[in-house]
C-alpha cells in the first residue's frame, strides 16, 4: 500500500502570536514559514510523488505553493477532512488565556473526552482524518501502485492523531507526540499494519536548543501546545 508523507504547514503568524488559529480565515505564513516552504522542494527532491493532498486552509496552501511551482505536473487535491480541528469558540484566542479554561485539563489529559464549545470533539477530528487517509491510501495505491508515495499537508493536531492511530495509541496519549512547523512525518502502510518511518523531521537540530518563552502557553513542563507549537525561533 502507499507511503504517506505528512507535512505540517510552515510557521504561521498565528503560531508566533500565540493564537489558536483553527479555521480562522486569512492566517498566512510568517517570514520563517515562507522560508520553510521555499526550502521544501529541495528537501523532497529525491522523492517521486504521485500526488499532493492539502487542507483547504491558507497556511497549508501557501506551504505547498513552492513545491507545486517546481513540480507543475504534480496533481493537487483538497480535502476538508484533513483541515484543522474545529476549535469553535476557542478559535482565534490566545493560548495563554485558554490555559486557564477548565476544558484545557481535559484536552491535555483526556482528549478523547474533549469537545470544543461551538466546535467538534477531538475524537471526531481523529475519525475524519483517519477516514481521509484510508480513502487516499486506497486511491493512490489503485492508481499508482503499491510503491507509490504521496504528500498530505495538514496541521499539528491532525498529524499527531494520525500518528497515534498508526501506532495503535489511544487518543488520550496523542499529546505526547510533537510535530514542528514544516516537519515531515512518514507512515508506510501495509496490508497488516502501518510503520512509522519518520516523526517530525525538520533536519534542524537547532530546534532542540532551549528557547525563550513564546507566549503560546505558560511553561509548566507538562502541557502540549494545542494545535502545535511554533517550532524553533
Amino acid at each position: 500500500m502507499a507511503t504517506l508523507i505528512l507535512l505540517r504547514h510552515g510557521r504561521s503568524k498565528a503560531n508566533t502570536a500565540g493564537l489558536l488559529a483553527g479555521w480562522t480565515p486569512g492566517i498566512a505564513l510568517d517570514e520563517r514559514g515562507a522560508a520553510q516552504a521555499a526550502a521544501l522542494p529541495d528537501r523532497l527532491a529525491q522523492l517521486p510523488l504521485a500526488a499532493a493532498v492539502s487542507s483547504p486552509l491558507q497556511r497549508c496552501q501557501e506551504t505547498l505553493s513552492p513545491l507545486l511551482e517546481r513540480r507543475p505536473g504534480l496533481p493537487l487535491h483538497t480535502d476538508e477532512r484533513i483541515g484543522e480541528c474545529h476549535y469553535g469558540d476557542w478559535s482565534g484566542r490566545k493560548l495563554a488565556e485558554l490555559a486557564d479554561e477548565p476544558l484545557m485539563d481535559v484536552v491535555q489529559q483526556h482528549p478523547s473526552a474533549a469537545a470544543f464549545p461551538g466546535g467538534e470533539s477531538m475524537r471526531a477530528m481523529q475519525d475524519r482524518a483517519v477516514e481521509a487517509v484510508r480513502d487516499w491510501n486506497a486511491r493512490i495505491t489503485a492508481e499508482h501502485g503499491e510503491d507509490a508515495t504521496y504528500l498530505m499537508c495538514s496541521h499539528g493536531d491532525i498529524i499527531k492523531s494520525l500518528v497515534a492511530d498508526a501506532l495503535g495509541l489511544h487518543l488520550d496519549l496523542f499529546q505526547r507526540i510533537s510535530v514542528e512547523p514544516c516537519s515531515v512525518t512518514v507512515i508506510r502502510y501495509t496490508r497488516l499494519r502501518p510503520f512509522l518511518v519518520r516523526l517530525g523531521d525538520t533536519g534542524d537540530l537547532g530546534s532542540l536548543a532551549p528557547r525563550e518563552p513564546s507566549g503560546e502557553q505558560p511553561a509548566d513542563g507538562g502541557n502540549a501546545v494545542v494545535g502545535g507549537d511554533a517550532g524553533a525561533a
